[in-house]
Formats: C-alpha cells, structure tokens, sequence
C-alpha cells in the first residue's frame, strides 16, 4: 500500500505540472502573467502556437528533426548493437583491451573546444552530418546492449555455427529479433537525445536552413523575450504591450508542449518494451 501511495504521488508530481504548463500554453499570454492559472486555460487562445508555426522556418526546421532523429537513431541502434554483440564475442583478440579503451572515453572527455576542432577539421560544422556523426556511439548504450547480449543463451549461437550461419548471420537473424526490449530501449534513448538537443544546431552549424526546430524554437524564446524586455523597459510602449498576446512565458509553454509532444506520442508504442530493456541486468538467476 505505502508502494502505491508513493509512486501516485511521483505521477500526480509529474502529470500535474505538465497539465499546469498545458493549461498555460492555450491561455492568453498577457492574462496569463496575472496568474492563478492551474490546469484549465482561463482566456483561451491559440495564438502561442500560431506564433510558433507562422514562420516558413519552422517546417523545414521540422524535416530537419524528423530527418536527424530517424536516420540517426537507426544507424546508432545498428552500428550500437553491433559493436556489443563484438564485445561480446569471447573469442574477440583483444577483447578485455577493447572494452577498456572504450570504457575510458567515458571517464574522461577532451572538452568543448578540442570537440570544436574536431568537428572543423573533419569538415563536420555547418553539415547536416555533425547531429548525425558525432553521436553514433555511446560508450553506456554499448553496455548496455553488451549485459543484454550476454544473458542469451550460448547454445542458440553455437547451434547456428553448427549450422554454417555467419556472424553476420547471426547477428541479424537470431540476435537482433532476440533484443527487441534493448533495441526499443537504447532506441528511445537515441530518438529524444536528437529531438530535444537544441545545442548542437545554435553552436556548431550556421546555415538557417540547417536549424533543428529545437534550436529555431530557442531562438524564438528568446528574440520573444527580448522584444517584451525591450517594451517594458520603455514606458511609452505599455499600450502596445497590452495588445500583444503573446508573450515570453507564453511562448515557452507552447515551445515546451511541442518539443514534448511526439515523445508522449511514440512512448506507449514501445513502453511494453522499454520497460523490460531498462531492467537489464537488474536481477540475476
């Protein structure tokens, strides 16, 4: 009983600010600043949203999401599982020495600007590639998927070697149908990492047109927040404050919904299985 009453508390702790920044999000942005809005719009509007999406901008920045997230979660899913399922192998030369260079890099990182040059010399920056690239692998999600591979049977490997399968083999046809709970795991990881990093576009690429729309969102916070700064700081703009409706906190409840939106969307489709990936290695038989 006390195990219930804690996690409803942990989801009302959750599911009410969210509902709170909901309610805010289809208020009025002037109204909204006088507070006393909970979790129901006092003076509805749409015009947060209508501000986000007027500008031609925001639906190439979009396909730009929706391309880096696809295409980038997918290759690091593959090129992750694959490198696990190598590590995993016992009779990879060199094996103990691989898992420990690789291991190291994650202690220890060189820091931003040694990053920065990285990315210029390989001609990366102002690329599309540079959300794609840089973030094929992570060091965790490989050991992850490493603890998941090795709690599959043996026998179902050498039964296929017996059979003359491949590695490669293998690897597709009995390994990667076998670690659905992994790969909707590390795939979920992947996919909101790229929907949500706003970092990447605003320092490392200067194209507009190669802009994340979590990025053209940021930017939009805060020329938004700029502008009505700007206008109450001159006290012969109050007049036209009052006519806008949209305003700084306004917009960000709008930009936080649309960030969030897709993930709340896509999560109960896999949650049967995220839910089994992120209790790898936590009990043993």
């Amino acid at each position: 009983m006390l195990n219930i009453f804690i996690v409803a508390l942990l989801c009302l702790s959750i599911i009410l600010p969210f509902l709170n920044i909901l309610a805010l999000s289809f208020n009025e942005g002037t109204d909204a600043q006088r507070g006393g809005i909970y979790f129901f719009p006092r003076e509805f509007s749409v015009d947060n949203y209508l501000e986000v999406f007027k500008q031609s901008s925001v639906l190439n920045a979009l396909g730009i999401s929706v391309f880096r997230t696809v295409v980038g979660t997918a290759i690091s899913v593959l090129l992750t599982a694959m490198a696990a399922y190598a590590l995993n192998t016992r009779t990879l030369p060199g094996r103990k020495f691989i898992t420990f260079f690789i291991f190291f890099t994650m202690l220890f990182s060189g820091g931003i600007i040694p990053y920065y040059l990285v990315l210029t010399e390989l001609n990366l920056t102002n690329s599309i590639w540079v959300y794609i690239i840089p973030g094929l692998y992570s060091v965790w999600n490989i050991l992850i998927m490493r603890t998941f591979f090795s709690q599959l049977p043996d026998s179902v490997f050498e039964a296929a070697r017996i059979d003359g399968c491949s590695e490669f083999q293998i690897f597709f046809r009995i390994v990667l149908p076998m670690s659905k709970p992994v790969i909707a795991t590390i795939g979920l990881f992947n996919a909101v990492g790229h929907w949500n990093d706003w970092f990447s576009g605003a320092f490392y690429v200067r194209d507009p047109n190669l802009k994340p729309l979590a990025t053209l969102l940021q930017e939009m916070l805060t020329r938004q927040q700029a502008l009505a700064d700007a206008l109450l700081r001159n006290s012969g703009s109050y007049e036209m404050l009052e006519k806008i409706t949209v305003t700084g906190d306004s917009l960000k409840m709008a930009t936080i919904i649309i960030v969030v939106a897709p993930i709340i969307i896509i999560y109960p489709f896999i949650q049967k299985h995220f839910t089994k990936g992120v209790n790898i290695g936590s009990v043993k038989e």
